[in-house]
């Protein structure tokens, strides 16, 4: 007999898994999406990633309208109300599929008894609706996000913070880069329009488009064939301080997925690039795209930290160090971050960037850019990280990127723009 398939109570378990688990929904949403329909699919995702963007509010209407929560083995059934809500508020679906779905997910994770309950919660909900929103609009809890990370935003971007917390709600526009290698960016722009797609350049990023509504990526003229690659505007800009170079020797530091390897090889095809990265696992995805792409580039298992075993005393043209990074400028991208992260991961964070930092600066030669980079929007990752570098360290200078009192270059994420992301680049003397 076919298991029965309930999206509602998968994606109560994924929100589940990430929540009190703490595990990425980068790498559970996959292995669940592979057991349901094509159509599927995109569902799942959008109920996942809903109900993670919008948490707290979900969080907050489960207390309001249950006199206690759900704990130990019914813990569950908390997510599942959670989906229901989060269809009833945030979906076009009909509320009674949303309902009776819902409350039939109850089957499916075998707490038949408490279909009642759950029919009962998102009914009143339902009736009380307008009122509950009403009240929630003026609780601090609005901004979907976790205290500790609002406090950061507020202290480092006291002007911006909710244009920055605005962004991270909503959903992130599809970014594409065009291989130069295979067709100017206009000349794919033209084939994109031919498909009866629309797409929207990028006045900084000379090989960035932005769909203007996301479609699968088979879809786009010649993905198969290696002529464009999913890679948002902000992570593009790493090529325009990296400036890479035919015949150079250059060093992708923390590379997987690899995306900003294929990049520098479309940039500079006869560079011989060295890829390298801590997390084994993930580097596959660096083989996979460089094999679509048909690129060749060597590929290493390694700790930045620790140079001398990867590389020996081998020096590079260009660096670019892609850090390691509490990753709050692609929360859109990435909700479950909101919830992965801790305030203590911070220092530990800096901590690590600037010993990668430490020892990868001698493995550059002389005259050589390093371009520090990460998809972060607190200083003390970026600026206070770059300003505290060139402090201890006489032969490095910045150079384009931001001044010696505000060192770098800082994207914050926008609506029609990149994600969230700093630069500075760093020459050798």
């Amino acid at each position: 007999m076919k298991k029965q398939i309930n999206l509602r109570s998968m994606a109560a378990q994924a929100v589940e898994q990430v929540v009190e688990q703490g595990q990425s929904l980068s790498q559970i949403l996959p292995a669940l999406q592979q057991k349901v329909s094509d159509k599927d699919k995109a569902l799942l995702q959008e109920l996942c990633f809903g109900v993670l963007r919008t948490l707290p509010q979900l969080d907050w209407l489960i207390n309001k309208l249950m006199s206690r929560p759900m704990t130990g083995k019914q813990r569950t059934v908390h997510y599942l109300i959670m989906v229901g809500f989060y269809q009833l508020l945030h979906t076009r679906i009909p509320p009674h599929a949303a309902l009776a779905e819902t409350v039939e997910g109850a089957v499916v994770i075998k707490r038949p008894q408490l279909k009642g309950l759950i029919n009962g919660v998102l009914r009143q909900f339902q009736r009380q609706q307008e009122a509950l929103q009403e009240e929630f609009n003026h609780n601090e809890a609005r901004f979907l996000h976790p205290s500790w990370l609002l406090k950061r935003l507020q202290k480092a971007w006291p002007t911006q913070w909710e244009s920055i917390v605005e962004a991270n709600n909503a959903r992130p526009p599809m970014w594409l880069r065009v291989n130069r290698n295979h067709h100017s960016r206009d000349g794919w722009l033209a084939l994109l329009t031919e498909a009866g797609m629309e797409g929207f350049t990028h006045e900084l990023y000379p090989d960035a488009v932005r769909l203007a509504s996301p479609v699968p990526v088979h879809a786009l003229p010649g993905f198969d064939q290696g002529w464009v690659t999913v890679q948002d505007a902000s992570a593009q800009g790493c090529m325009t301080f990296l400036e890479p170079q035919n015949g150079e020797y250059i060093l992708d530091l923390c590379a997987a997925p690899g995306g900003k390897t294929t990049h520098i090889l479309e940039a500079a095809p006869e560079a011989q690039v060295l890829a390298v990265d801590i997390d084994e696992q993930r580097l596959s995805r660096v083989y996979d795209n460089l094999k679509r792409l048909g690129m060749k580039a060597e590929v290493k298992q390694g700790d930045g930290r620790y140079p001398a075993q990867w590389c020996g005393e081998q020096q590079f043209d260009r660096i670019l160090l892609d850090a390691p990074c509490s990753a709050t400028g692609v929360i859109r991208r990435h909700p479950d971050i909101k919830w992965l992260r801790r305030d203590r991961d911070i220092v530990e964070l800096a901590k690590l960037q600037a010993e990668i930092l430490d020892a990868v600066w001698p493995h550059l030669k002389k005259g050589g850019t390093l371009v520090y980079a990460t998809c972060s929007v607190l200083p003390e990752e970026n600026s206070q990280q770059i300003a505290a570098f060139l402090s201890r360290t006489p032969d490095a200078q910045l150079s384009v990127t931001g001044t010696q009192d505000h060192p770098g270059k800082q994207n914050l994420p926008a609506a029609e723009d990149g994600d969230g992301f700093f630069y500075a680049k760093l020459i050798k003397q």
